[in-house]
């Protein structure tokens, strides 16, 4: 039988497998466990030391604790060495403690904080010499950290050693520190009032730092020791010795301030103007409203509207610092200037502006904002400066400078044939629309010469420049007109005859009705009849329009007006009853033309049905007006008889691409003769008459 202690412990069997209610993981486990660790405050009982021996007993095992425990971390954790040199400092071993410290400089010197705590020691216990050899060891390895400094030199002042505190600072100087050491200095001094060492310190500062903060605290130094001249020499050798970098807002402020408290008003207005015209206004933000602050507190009208206008002057600088090509910004830039009388100015800025040439010369439109530059640059040399020879200069600059293969501007060459005319300079205006002509001509141009020479009374230049014009352009009808038009004022009706006729004759024009228009006008205004017929059938062979034929029969119908045949009271003479003038010829040929007129629209262009009504309506309303009363209503009855019966009609509407997508309402005319052609028609003609019967006998 075995032995029963040799035996396994029998298992215990789970009989309940299903999952329990409450689920535990393990993350609540670890969590539970720290929370019971929080909440036992484990405190070391108190020990009470009685006799020397437990004494060194406990701070022998408290040391071999720092020991171990500085030989683990004592690298990487500063801590633990501050609390070693903490411990031995209460325990009144000042030795150990400096030899805790010293082992912790010498694995990491650069640690500022040790170096102060060590420092603090020796001076909590009144070590002076310690403390002394402390600093002046910190300060030999790390020059550059300030607080080092300021803890040595407040020691040395303390202990009222005010030498040795000049000494450190010396000692800190020859490293050239920030403006906040050479200030800490200079009120080391001060404090003793040692002026004069103070100012000499200032000399050695702005020497190492010369910047806009060091030359203003140095002025402010001597305005506090009442010496206002040697301040306002500060601010003068700043200026001069800085040179660029002293222009800033900073130092122009603290200037003028500087200036204002000395109650020199004028010389504060000098600097803040200065200041404005040198300083870029992204630069100076606050420098305006100063100056405007200024002015409103010592100035009058005219500098507030002075320190406006330099505003409004920087920033057109910076927007033309920033697109050039910006125009209207030069603009409004010349508007500003020409506002302030400042000519000098004015005319500086129209040469900058008018230098920036549009970036392509081959495109007008590049061109048509830049060239008013020059125009306003002319106008104002010649009507606020009274300059001609500048005035003329200019014109000549523009002029040479636009490219005329290209494209040009006639409103420049007329401006400046128009200055040479106020001038009284009548050959230099000729040779300037000259070379406008044979470089380039324009109708501009060519209206412009012919008027010129015209206000002139030079008849045989004018007919010259109008034979040079139509052989620039012989489809310009304008011009055929307008030189016709000139020889009918001056009695030549030969000559305007012959030049409509040259005109018709032209194989192309831009506007030929208002030609032939015109050249009937001349006939009619002439009373020839006959010629006027004549011009009719010649256009009515050309054209078949249905205008043409209405204004036939309006002349046909109307009375030809006869020069010099108003009696003395001004009152026309009375018509003749019989003859080619008299009321029933017109009226018969007037007629004759609306009927040949509606006969050529049906023949040769049937489609035409609306001009076709419109011809039959004028016909209409011209009986109703001219026929006689006896039988005025058979010839409007005859002219209706013709008209057309308007009907609605419904047509397919397609698309581009030929496809069907409905259809739309039109109206129709039919006319008599067509009514043969569609039989359906008179079914529905029928039904319509029916039904007005039965509406009549309802």
């Amino acid at each position: 039988m075995s032995d029963p202690k040799g035996q396994l412990p029998r298992t215990t069997r789970v009989k309940n497998k299903q999952p329990a209610d409450k689920q535990i993981t393990a993350e609540q486990l670890l969590r539970e466990a720290k929370e019971i660790q929080l909440e036992d405050d484990y405190k070391a009982p108190k020990q009470i030391i009685t006799d020397p021996e437990e004494l060194a007993e406990y701070r022998l095992s408290k040391r071999k604790q720092f020991e171990d425990l500085v030989r683990r971390v004592g690298r990487f954790n500063g801590g633990v060495w501050v609390k070693y040199a903490t411990w031995e400092e209460q325990q009144k071993d000042f030795r150990r403690a400096r030899s805790v410290w010293e082992r912790c400089l010498a694995i990491e010197y650069r640690n500022v904080s040790m170096w102060l705590k060590y420092a603090e020691m020796e001076m909590r216990h009144r070590f002076v010499n310690h403390a002394r050899n402390v600093w002046d060891r910190a300060v030999s390895l790390l020059p550059r950290i300030d607080q080092l400094w300021y803890k040595y030199i407040h020691m040395e002042e303390m202990l009222g050693n005010v030498a040795g505190a000049r000494q450190v600072f010396e000692r800190w100087m020859r490293f050239e520190p920030d403006h906040t050491g050479w200030m800490a200095y200079i009120k080391f001094e001060l404090r003793y009032n040692e002026v004069d060492r103070a100012r000499a310190i200032f000399e050695r500062y702005i020497q190492i730092l010369p910047t806009v903060k060091a030359w203003v605290r140095y002025a402010k130094f001597e305005m506090q020791n009442g010496e206002v001249g040697l301040a306002r020499r500060c601010y003068e050798r700043a200026v001069d010795e800085l040179g660029e970098d002293a222009q800033t807002e900073e130092f122009f402020i603290k200037f003028a301030e500087f200036e204002e408290k000395a109650r020199e008003v004028e010389r504060a207005r000098a600097i803040y103007r200065y200041a404005l015209d040198h300083i870029p206004k992204a630069s100076a933000p606050s420098l305006y409203q100063r100056f405007v602050a200024f002015e409103k507190q010592h100035g009058d009208r005219e500098g507030i509207e002075q320190v406006v206008v330099s505003k409004r002057r920087f920033q057109y600088e910076e927007d033309i610092a920033k697109s050039p090509y910006n125009y209207d910004t030069w603009f409004d830039y010349i508007k500003l200037e020409e506002g302030t009388g400042d000519i000098e100015r004015t005319r500086e800025v129209y040469e900058r502006a008018v230098a920036q040439l549009p970036p392509s010369s081959a495109e007008k439109r590049f061109w048509r904002r830049y060239i008013y530059l020059w125009v306003k640059y002319a106008l104002f040399e010649e009507l606020d400066c009274a300059d001609p020879d500048r005035t003329r200069d200019v014109y000549r600059a523009v002029l040479d400078l636009i490219p005329h293969r290209q494209f040009t501007f006639a409103k420049i060459w007329i401006m400046a044939a128009k200055f040479e005319i106020r001038q009284r300079n009548v050959e230099g205006c000729r040779k300037l629309l000259g070379r406008a002509l044979g470089l380039c001509p324009k109708e501009k141009l060519f209206k412009a010469y012919i008027e010129l020479e015209l206000t002139m009374g030079n008849v045989d230049r004018v007919r010259k420049l109008y034979e040079k014009y139509l052989e620039w352009r012989p489809s310009n009808v304008g011009a055929w007109v307008r030189f016709a038009d000139l020889e009918r004022q001056l009695g030549e009706t030969g000559r305007a005859r012959a030049l409509y006729e040259l005109a018709i004759g032209q194989p192309l024009l831009d506007m030929p009705e208002a030609l032939w228009k015109s050249y009937i006008d001349f006939e009619i205004a002439a009373g020839e009849r006959e010629r006027v017929r004549v011009l009719y059938t010649r256009l009515l062979d050309r054209t078949k329009h249905v205008k043409v034929w209405l204004s036939f029969a309006r002349f046909e119908a109307t009375p030809m007006p006869a020069e010099g045949a108003e009696g003395e009271d001004g009152r026309q003479p009375a018509e003749p009853a019989e003859g080619p003038e008299s009321a029933p010829a017109r009226a018969a040929r007037a007629r004759s033309v609306y009927d040949r007129a509606f006969t050529t629209l049906r023949d040769v262009s049937p489609d035409s049905k609306e001009e076709a009504v419109l011809l039959l309506e004028a016909w209409r309303d011209f009986e109703r007006e001219q026929a006689s009363e006896a039988d005025r209503a058979a010839r409007v009855s005859e002219v209706e008889k013709k008209m057309p019966r308007r009907v609605k009609r419904k047509r397919p509407v397609t698309t581009e691409d030929g496809h069907e997508v409905g259809q739309e309402e039109y109206y129709d005319y039919i006319f008599p003769e067509e009514g043969a052609a569609a039989p359906g028609l008179k079914l529905l003609e029928a039904a319509y008459r029916w039904k007005r019967q039965r509406q009549g006998a309802a």
